[in-house]
């Protein structure tokens, strides 16, 4: 998976989160299940790693609440792994 297809999927999944009301804070894995799927199924990942893009994608929504500049290139900054 290249940085363009999990920037894309990153902000697809954050706006599934968003849409359901899901917050920037939520650790509880199996309310984070459904997005770890839907990840696994997309970019053919295995869960671990799928897990982790759902982790990133939480980062991403904190970041880009804040007034950071450019979210994608701050998450360089918090060892994030979109660019």
């Amino acid at each position: 998976m290249n940085d363009e297809q999990q920037n894309s999927e990153i902000e697809k999944i954050a706006n599934l989160m968003v849409h359901d009301g899901i917050s920037p804070d939520e650790q509880d894995e199996a309310k984070l299940e459904k997005y770890k799927n839907m990840i696994k199924e997309d970019c053919t990942l295995d869960d671990e790693s799928s897990m982790k893009l759902v982790y990133e994608t939480l980062l991403y929504r904190k970041l880009k609440n804040s007034d950071s500049g450019d979210i994608l290139e701050k998450g360089n900054d918090f060892g994030a792994g979109f660019s």
